[in-house]
């Protein structure tokens, strides 16, 4: 079982702080959704996200060490999740009938493969040897 935990011990890490990133994200998304339409709300939501997770992904998932040239380049792997995510957003709320409260839950959910998958080519792939943390 131990080994199993340590082989799995990114896809767990990534789990634990996506939640935590998700959870963060969307009472941010409530809150703005108060004063602002909701693909506004989400934008501005999503953004605050790919920060805290580039943070979470680099220092705690992946044990890489920050450095300007990820954190410049990490924000691509949001702009393809969103380009993905942002229409699925709309059919749910507007095709659906899925309340827009309820719609950025599904999404997220449904992006988890697509997002370890390409934060894990970005953060670990994309360091050299000699900047992955200990």
């Amino acid at each position: 079982m131990r080994r199993l935990a340590i082989q799995y011990a990114p896809q767990l890490r990534f789990l634990v702080a996506g939640t935590a990133n998700t959870l963060g994200g969307y009472l941010l998304y409530l809150l703005l959704q108060l004063v602002l339409p909701y693909q506004a709300a989400y934008f501005l939501a999503f953004v605050a996200g790919v920060v805290c997770a580039y943070c979470l992904n680099t220092l705690f998932v992946f044990r890489t060490r920050l450095s300007w040239r990820t954190f410049l380049a990490y924000p691509m792997i949001y702009v393809a999740q969103y380009a993905i995510s942002a229409p699925m957003l709309a059919v749910l709320v507007e095709w659906l009938d899925v309340p827009s409260t309820i719609a950025p839950l599904i999404v997220s959910v449904a992006m988890i493969p697509v997002s370890f998958l390409l934060n894990r080519f970005m953060l670990v792939r994309g360091q050299r040897a000699g900047d992955i943390a200990p």
